[in-house]
């Protein structure tokens, strides 16, 4: 099968296959750090090298934010907290210490909470790890890329092979049981051969996670430009197929269970902060170019850290920490620089592409209830044509991708885009 991958670079659990989460008062908290030792190449996400000097203040204003956010979720309870970047584990202890008390303090955390953390192999070692571990951080993502140092040299990556195994050794000696692993395929000097060996060095490592991407170029990186100017190769679509079907064969026979597009873990270990994602939940994004999807709109922050750090100061003299009783959710926000209301053909569209994303697919009676309308009332022209490429399947309640459908979702996707006259 020949693809357009939809599976690119983006990166106490429940079963692979768990059921959408209650729809009462659950929020999921994202909280961004941006900070970076380096910035990789393939890297479009909202990251900064050299300025590990504002953490403190930036800390701070990402606690401020949080107390900021507080009133206007005092009835909501946080299932899950995902730390990302950035590098979340440039981090010192200390800040971590901060915002997870001001989390504490100021919201309803399930007792039984996610709460994880993005890491640099290269950034870690068994103490800092461990008072990860006594913060009650408890799921660590290790982003490793690859276990070839070659490949890691041209990705950028600041640590070798060998260090990202010490990284997950130092992580089960601090008491992490909840690890993923990220991994990068379809580099420019990668074999076939090449991926298999990083898939079963991966395998032999048993994290409880993995998360498998396709390399992806995007537009304003490094990667981007070379690419352009010829200096670089683009990623070989036809090859990336062929290492996304080995990596399916070689987790599904070590136990994994494919759970979603990019992600498979073993029985007990998804994801439960991207599964709030794909089920098109609701999420508060903290920290510079966090976004949020809550209260009927979609918005984000101010994208750079010093900008960031102004503003969130200035909405605190803004809303006297105080929600205004008049106006939209984020209304005297400053640090919100873009927003849009998400009207009721947005929101289907989110839950149809979001929810295909699963492997378990979309419940069409979770779809009713949750909108009011069928879904096959809505898209049912797009869904016959899918079914008729063999690219969608529907199995009783369930609408999900077929096998080629996981490598082709991209075409499944972009005909359950918001449709004008489709009410």
């Amino acid at each position: 099968m020949r693809c357009s991958l939809g599976t690119g670079w983006s990166s106490g659990a429940p079963s692979p296959s768990p059921s959408p989460p209650g729809r009462g008062n659950e929020l999921s908290l994202y909280l961004h750090i941006p900070f970076c030792d380096v910035k990789c190449a393939y890297c479009d996400f909202n990251s900064y090298a050299g300025l590990e000097s504002l953490i403190p203040s930036y800390t701070r204003a990402l606690c401020q934010e949080l107390r900021l956010w507080a009133p206007r979720f005092a009835s909501d309870s946080i299932r899950t907290v995902f730390f990302g970047g950035g590098t979340p584990s440039l981090t010192p202890l200390p800040e971590v210490r901060s915002i997870v008390d001001a989390i504490r303090q100021l919201y309803a955390l399930d007792i039984d909470a996610e709460l994880s953390l993005e890491a640099n192999p290269g950034t870690v070692d068994t103490a800092y790890l461990r008072g990860l571990i006594r913060l009650g951080i408890n799921r660590l993502s290790l982003g490793v890329q690859s276990f070839d140092d070659q490949e890691l040299k041209a990705l950028d990556r600041i640590h070798t092979a060998s260090e990202a195994v010490e990284a997950l050794a130092a992580a089960r000696t601090a008491g992490f049981q909840n690890v993923n692993l990220d991994l990068i395929y379809g580099l420019a000097s990668q074999t076939l051969t090449g991926w298999r060996a990083n898939v079963i060095r991966a395998l032999s490592l048993r994290p409880e996670h993995l998360s498998l991407y396709a390399l992806t170029v995007e537009e304003g990186t490094a990667l981007f430009t070379s690419v352009r100017r010829g200096t670089a190769p683009a990623p070989d679509a036809d090859l990336q197929a062929d290492m996304y079907e080995l990596a399916q064969e070689l987790l599904e026979s070590a136990g994994y269970v494919q759970y979603e597009i990019s992600n498979w873990a073993l029985p007990g270990y998804a994801c439960r902060h991207n599964l709030a994602y794909w089920h098109n939940a609701r999420w508060l994004g903290a920290g510079a170019g966090a976004h949020s999807s809550v209260a009927g709109y979609r918005f984000s922050n101010a994208l750079s850290p010093q900008g960031y750090v102004r503003r969130v100061e200035e909405s605190a003299g803004a809303t006297g920490e105080t929600a205004p009783a008049t106006g939209t959710i984020f209304t005297g926000m400053v640090h919100v620089v873009w927003s849009e209301r998400v009207d009721e053909l947005m929101a289907m569209s989110d839950t149809a592409i979001l929810g295909l994303r699963l492997l378990d697919g979309v419940s069409l009676t979770e779809f009713r209830r949750r909108h009011g309308c069928k879904l096959l009332d809505i898209y049912g022209d797009e869904v016959r044509e899918c079914v008729g490429l063999k690219l969608l399947t529907q199995e009783g309640d369930r609408l999900r991708l077929t096998r080629p459908g996981l490598l082709l979702a991209n075409e499944v996707f972009s005909r359950l885009l918001p449709k004008p006259t489709a009410v």
